[in-house]
């Protein structure tokens, strides 16, 4: 299943960094990121952070290397008219679904602008 966003900005792109940095604590989500392709480590320095980690890094997050390699869909972009998604591992229930939502209305309330969000 996805829960998928729609933004009515702007600012659109502060609003889906905003909806990324939720997914970092979110173990049981992956996204769809068009920033990100895919997480890649350099294979001569096993210590080096991958550009996943890299990328949620410069935004403040800190990803491990196993949330650095589920963080991304596998499954591709499937969003239509919609701005991001956020896939669960397993279905989510009502009060998981919720969650999301008042972690959603927490981060976009100070950029003022205002999201959908669709289940299915």
């Amino acid at each position: 299943m996805r829960s998928y966003i729609k933004i009515y900005g702007p600012p659109v792109m502060k609003a889906i960094k905003e909806l990324q940095k939720i997914a970092i604590d979110m173990p049981e989500v992956s996204i769809m990121d068009r920033i990100l392709v895919a997480p890649s480590f350099d294979p001569s320095n096993p210590d080096a952070p991958s550009m996943t980690q890299a990328y949620f890094g410069s935004m403040g997050g800190t990803l491990t290397r196993e949330r650095s390699e589920k963080i991304v869909s596998k499954y591709g972009e499937m969003l239509g008219e919609h701005d991001f998604f956020f896939e669960w591992a397993r279905d989510p229930s009502c009060e998981d679904v919720n969650k999301l939502i008042e972690r959603i209305d927490g981060a976009l309330a100070p950029l003022g602008c205002r999201y959908t969000i669709t289940t299915r």
